[in-house]
């Protein structure tokens, strides 16, 4: 995924999906919001209910021209027709996910709040670096603004925003950063739709 000039909407779907319901959400959300990439982020580690996610949501995305990658399982994607994988785990190996996929295949890292895992991961090739979460959650200590801005500075790979986003921090953040992770902030309401509209109505 290339920088856009201004940010992009990426979606993340819930950790748990009901297979006869999700992919008609996730088209009506599609059809009614600019996507530009889907990343299949399931809770599961059963590579079965992965796979079948990863059938329907594929025909969804690729019917409107929408990437999709998988959290973690560069086997998978390469199995499934996907567009690339996002690893996890910044000690995840991003030359491998590569060297797996292929030049052409999206490989991004979640990197957490570390400006260093940030810059290996882009280093070693990948094309984008997801930092997150933006406000505190639990015990997980949040990537502050500061953190956006030197990055959109200093570094060419474009970055994601992801984890907690508000309204008001995607206002705020929209300046520096080039694509907003969103997931349960509009899977966990009863109309998505509608609410991925009003998180992002400053981007409009």
């Amino acid at each position: 995924m290339s920088a856009p000039e201004q940010p992009q909407l990426y979606l993340l779907t819930p950790p748990v999906i009901e297979l006869s319901q999700f992919p008609d959400l996730l088209a009506t959300v599609l059809d009614a919001h600019e996507v530009a990439c889907i990343r299949l982020a399931l809770a599961t580690l059963d590579e079965d209910r992965i796979a079948r996610a990863g059938d329907v949501c594929r025909e969804v995305a690729h019917a409107r021209d929408v990437a999709i990658v998988v959290n973690d399982h560069a086997g998978l994607a390469e199995r499934l027709g996907l567009d690339g994988v996002h690893l996890s785990d910044a000690g995840k190996s991003v030359r491998d996910a590569r060297k797996a996929l292929g030049p052409d295949a999206i490989v991004g890292s979640f990197c957490g709040t570390s400006r260093h895992d940030g810059m290996s991961a882009g280093e070693a090739g990948a094309d984008y670096v997801a930092f997150g979460p933006v406000r505190p959650v639990a015990d997980q200590v949040a990537a502050e603004a500061e953190l956006f801005q030197w990055w959109s500075e200093m570094i060419e790979v474009p970055v994601v925003a992801e984890g907690g986003l508000t309204r008001d921090l995607i206002a705020a953040l929209a300046p520096h950063t080039d694509f907003f992770g969103i997931g349960e902030e509009i899977w966990a309401t009863d109309d998505p739709n509608a609410t991925l509209k009003a998180l992002t109505a400053s981007l409009r």
